[in-house]
């Protein structure tokens, strides 16, 4: 991210104090009161018709991206320490997407590519220090697969995050593994601000990191690539030395636009490959959130700070009106009413920019920057309300992960009561289509709570289930209330254990494809708890 700068990116986090007492057998929803003894209604019997008036849900203002960044390099988030075994370097893991689950997030972004090197089995590359402690050396399991798979099992998106050109927060090439490409070329590499990087100018670089991210699509069943901020290096250190590099290859054009044309390479040419070789992998991006400040272009947003066009030769609007991207997500990290780039002005900015374009449009917020001058509890709170003044605007990622699930100043406690009461499905995506119902939903006594349980989708593409639920006895066929979401899970059946003593529930299913389109709900089901 873009405040990250060598040794300073590790962050000094609070300890984990979000209960995850909703988690059982894929439920998210909050904790409520004790459980009594239930009596289940009499069940929907196997086969009986369902619901072929009740049309699908479709989109809506409830369809929300709920995600954060799970940070790798100089183990930011993960690992903890390399030295752990690979049991407990797994069991970390695994809590902080149970921690995601608990706050009602849906997708997670998790660092694979960190600085030229890897975090799965690369033919390309060398397995990544920040995983095992050294350059090369195999951590003894498929750590990717392993990332991908307990994701899904929870029914978290997983976008496999890229950083293209750093190669080391060193420059020291000795310190690379020898069968780094970086050290095996090192006409590929350049040194700027006490780091390595390789020169977005060469061809070669740009067919390396292309391999690299295709490799990964091909083996793996991610749902997204995603690139962050770093492309030119930010400014700190004078002009990157690529001089030799521009003579070559310049074609006559001014030194900033030749940089912008090797990114805009790059950007345009991820996409076709990614979208040819898995048309349902999404391709999306999180630059710095400035493009350029109005002062220097007429179409630039109403702030004075650093432009990624002018200073790391990210054309992001381009990217967006040229639809090279399926989703942006711009890194908002200023409060409401920062002198120098106003995240309200920001927001109108970034919405006004995918208007029209069908690229999703998802705010990057600093969970990090809580207890900072002018960035209080509240501060992200408010930022999720002027969103949502924003029909553009679907969701929010969250940097980093100990910060948010760590609940920093209490903030996460803030937004979970203010936003996050209900579960969220992302936005749907161009490409699928509505798998068929599920089926034969049953609501049944269970010792936690209230068992649901239902028959799946006979639709091949049906992914995962929606399960909601409405206090009192609901018709058995009806609509479904996006703020009656409890929960997605990928299975057939759940444990609700939040519901309360006495009380009447009905339950609705649907089914959901990939691409997060849904189906209409089966019949409902209803259940009648006891007084305990």
């Amino acid at each position: 991210m873009a405040w990250l700068s060598g040794s300073k990116e590790r962050i000094k986090i609070a300890s984990a104090a979000v209960a995850a007492s909703g988690l059982l057998a894929g439920c998210t929803s909050a904790a409520g009161g004790e459980v009594g003894a239930l009596r289940a209604d009499a069940p929907i019997a196997a086969g009986m018709a369902e619901c072929p008036d009740i049309k699908p849900p479709g989109d809506s203002a409830a369809r929300q991206v709920r995600g954060m960044w799970i940070a790798t390099v100089s183990g930011i988030d993960w690992p903890s320490d390399t030295a752990h075994s690979a049991e407990r370097k797994k069991a970390d893991y695994r809590k902080l997407l149970d921690q995601a689950r608990a706050l009602g997030l849906n997708a997670v972004f998790v660092q694979v590519r960190p600085s030229a090197d890897a975090f799965y089995d690369s033919p390309y590359e060398p397995w990544s220090q920040w995983i095992s402690g050294e350059q090369g050396r195999d951590p003894g399991f498929d750590v990717l697969e392993f990332f991908v798979s307990e994701a899904h099992k929870r029914d978290l998106e997983f976008h496999a995050w890229f950083n293209p050109y750093r190669v080391a927060l060193h420059n020291d090439r000795g310190k690379l593994h020898p069968d780094n490409p970086a050290r095996k070329n090192p006409s590929w590499v350049r040194e700027y601000d006490g780091k390595l990087w390789y020169d977005p100018g060469l061809p070669q670089v740009r067919e390396l990191v292309t391999k690299v991210v295709l490799d990964v699509v091909g083996k793996y069943d991610i749902d997204a690539v995603h690139l962050d901020d770093y492309f030119y290096p930010y400014p700190s250190g004078g002009d990157f030395p690529d001089e030799d590099t521009y003579r070559r290859y310049g074609r006559g054009m001014s030194k900033g636009d030749w940089r912008r044309a090797n990114v805009d390479a790059l950007v345009k040419g991820l996409h076709e490959e990614i979208h040819r070789a898995k048309p349902q992998v999404r391709f999306g991006i999180s630059p710095f959130g400035v493009w350029r400040n109005r002062r220097s272009d007429p179409a630039g947003s109403q702030t004075t700070a650093l432009q990624s066009y002018d200073d790391v030769y990210a054309d992001t609007r381009k990217w967006v009106k040229q639809g090279w991207v399926d989703y942006i997500t711009p890194q908002l990290y200023w409060e409401i009413g920062n002198a120098a780039a106003d995240y309200s002005t920001l927001v109108a900015w970034w919405a006004e920019q995918v208007e029209g374009t069908g690229v999703q449009l998802t705010i990057g917020q600093a969970s990090y920057r809580v207890g900072e001058r002018g960035f209080d509890a509240g501060e992200l709170s408010r930022h999720l309300a002027v969103n949502a003044r924003h029909r553009q605007v679907r969701g929010d990622v969250y940097f980093s992960a100990k910060d948010l699930v760590g609940d920093k100043g209490g903030a996460t406690s803030r937004l979970r009561k203010d936003h996050y009461g209900a579960a969220a499905i992302p936005p749907p995506v161009a490409g699928g289509a509505a798998p068929s119902p599920a089926g034969s939903v049953r609501a049944e006594p269970d010792g936690k709570g209230v068992r649901v349980s239902w028959q799946l989708s006979p639709s091949k593409q049906a992914t995962s289930y929606a399960v909601y639920r409405v206090e009192g006895r609901g018709k058995a066929c009806a609509q479904v209330d996006p703020r009656r979401l409890l929960t997605t899970v990928r299975g057939s059946a759940i444990v609700d254990p939040t519901v309360k003593p006495g009380t009447t529930y009905t339950y609705y299913v649907t089914a959901l494809d990939r691409l997060h389109h849904e189906s209409a709900p089966a019949r409902g089901a209803t259940v009648t708890t006891e007084h305990g």
